[in-house]
């Protein structure tokens, strides 16, 4: 399916506005002033495109690209719609179906790189989020957190529900969590739309709270969906993906890694990238933009625009060579919103001297007939017990795993 329209704010405006009111061009026929005092105009070109979904055959399979030494096989399929992953450290495998509400357990008994096990352990509407901590699997959906002992043989024991108050969904319902280095529970909130002014303090942020859900807070905010995140296992630093602003145009917003600190605010919706203005968006009351710039803590890096970074896991494991220490890796979901699709893979985030330092691309292929069908977007993403990396694909309900065999 291809759509294509062309949104313009206000008829174009030439020149630039002077003095304190000044205007600032961020780009051809677009004019965006500080203040309501001027108009402001943009021309944007924007595409719906979303190549068709085709099955993921042994013959497709074969035929991904991964570095040298590396294999990609498929570790488990007919696995639903599966989403997030965690990996307790007897190797069990636990898996959410957010569209069919159910939390699964996998495992490989044998070794062989496959899962020969598979179990439906708890029915929960739009189960999402996982984490593991201290001999509890942790769940959260959309309000809703839980937690449940994990049993020797991977089921579960009694439910308990933490939270019921989380804010409601929007266009972005999918929360995550995480615990620290300092043990306390992490969720991201994203926001309820593309770009607007939230009514409620907690949705674009990331939250902590105490493992049992008590003295929740916000502890960053501005994050429009950074749904992958995670702690650099040397510098203990926080880092996450959050997802740009569509109907920007094919190339605006780009995708950031940011490092989250606390208190620190991310800019969305009003600024993005190196410190753009959002035209269609401007700061309440009498604040500028330029001053909504001077509290916003900009990203470190940027990947292609639209390409929907979903999990995020620093490797630790052992079977990758010693260069992929401690280097992130993302599970690209893929585009919806640009003319030629971005994502659709998985990409591996360098660090160097604990600091991010670029992508490259680590598995890839997914994409088939020039762009016009694909067979995998990738979702959730973890290091498996043996150090291989074990992703999602919610399209054709496959878990793939890679392994380093040379």
């Amino acid at each position: 399916m291809s759509v294509f329209f062309r949104w313009t704010l206000l008829p174009v405006i030439l020149g630039v506005v002077a003095g304190c009111n000044r205007a600032v061009n961020v780009g051809q026929q677009r004019l965006i002033p500080e203040t309501e005092e001027q108009p402001t105009a943009a021309a944007i070109t924007g595409h719906v495109f979303k190549p068709a979904l085709i099955q993921a055959t042994e013959e497709r399979i074969r035929q991904l690209r991964v570095p040298a030494g590396f294999q990609i096989t498929k570790f488990a399929s007919d696995v639903g719609k599966p989403r997030m992953i965690a990996v307790s450290a007897t190797g069990h495998v636990y898996v959410t179906d957010r569209e069919n509400g159910k939390v699964l357990v996998l495992r490989d008994t044998n070794g062989d790189g496959k899962a020969d096990e598979q179990k439906t352990l708890a029915t929960v509407k739009d189960a999402h989020g996982l984490a593991i901590h201290n001999g509890k699997l942790y769940l959260v959906t959309v309000n809703d957190l839980y937690s449940a002992p994990m049993n020797q043989d991977g089921t579960l024991g009694t439910m308990q529900k933490l939270l019921d108050d989380l804010p409601d969904a929007g266009q972005h319902p999918n929360r995550t969590l995480a615990f620290g280095p300092d043990g306390k529970l992490y969720i991201t909130v994203g926001s309820t739309c593309n770009a607007c002014a939230e009514p409620n303090p907690e949705h674009a942020t990331i939250l902590v709270a105490n493992p049992d859900g008590s003295n929740r807070k916000v502890f960053a905010r501005g994050l429009r969906n950074t749904i992958g995140f995670g702690w650099h296992p040397e510098t203990k630093a926080l880092y996450g993906l959050d997802h740009g602003i569509d109907w920007l145009g094919d190339d605006e917003q780009r995708e950031e890694v940011n490092q989250i600190v606390e208190g620190a605010h991310y800019g969305w919706p009003y600024i993005y990238g190196d410190g753009k203005y959002n035209p269609a968006d401007r700061p309440k009351g009498d604040t500028t933009y330029q001053q909504f710039l001077q509290k916003t803590k900009l990203p470190l890096l940027t990947y292609e625009a639209h390409s929907a970074p979903l999990g995020m896991v620093f490797y630790t494991g052992n079977n990758f060579p010693a260069a992929y220490r401690h280097d992130a890796f993302v599970a690209m979901r893929g585009s919806w919103n640009r003319s030629k699709p971005s994502g659709y893979k998985v990409v591996r985030l360098r660090f160097e001297n604990g600091r991010p330092a670029g992508f490259e691309d680590f598995v890839t292929g997914f994409l088939v007939d020039n762009n016009q069908g694909q067979f995998g977007r990738p979702v959730g993403i973890a290091v498996y017990t043996d150090g291989s990396l074990l992703f999602s694909d919610d399209n054709n309900g496959v878990i793939y795993r890679v392994a380093y065999v040379r």
